[in-house]
């Protein structure tokens, strides 16, 4: 036999990509709780660190100061959280604006090679212990493209962005974003010794 349980109205929670236990912490964040922020940011930081390090060229210390902005302006905003996208893209967006407003600003420079904070994003080797080299070898390259470049890049081929809200978000024409996309390809092309 089978039955249907029906909820009375207001005991369901709409029907959201978000896990409950998410929506229940963001709910208790917004109240002030800041273990439940804690909680958010641990969650969070890994993926927020991610772009903004990939956005202001591989910056390590300077991705770090701009990822705890980021997460303050999210404690700031988060009241007026409403749910009509997951939190992930919330935090995301709000990540990508807080590192574009750096490169505006002039701060977000390309790495010059000294020091250790190329090493940010570490690839799984392959069956050879190449992927890692690579991966290396990939993310530095990226961070020694012009910062317009490598924001057209890392927002169009890793953040899967469209030419119009690339446009849009850093002030540009779409012709221009296609531009730099083409421009920051083939530098990378030519700078790891492709031939295409």
């Amino acid at each position: 036999m089978l039955t249907a349980v029906i909820e009375p109205p207001g005991l369901v929670e709409a029907d959201t990509s978000e896990p409950i236990s998410e929506r229940a912490l963001v709910r208790a964040a917004m109240s002030g709780d800041v273990a439940a922020f804690e909680a958010i940011y641990r969650q969070h930081v890994g993926r927020v660190r991610g772009v903004i390090l990939r956005l202001v060229g591989g910056h390590g210390s300077r991705a770090d100061d701009l990822t705890q902005e980021a997460f303050v302006r999210a404690w700031q905003a988060l009241p007026g959280f409403r749910f009509e996208a997951a939190l992930s893209t919330w935090l995301h967006r709000l990540a990508v604006t807080t590192a574009l407003m750096e490169m505006r600003r002039g701060r977000a420079r390309p790495q010059d090679g000294g020091g250790d904070d190329g090493l940010w994003l570490v690839g799984v080797p392959d069956s050879a212990g190449d992927g890692t080299a690579l991966t290396m070898d990939l993310e530095r390259t990226v961070a020694s493209l012009p910062p317009r470049a490598r924001a057209v890049l890392v927002l169009y081929d890793i953040e899967g962005w469209t030419h119009e809200e690339i446009a849009s978000e850093l002030g540009m024409a779409i012709g221009s974003s296609k531009a730099q996309l083409h421009r920051a390809r083939g530098l990378l092309r030519q700078r790891l010794g492709g031939s295409s």
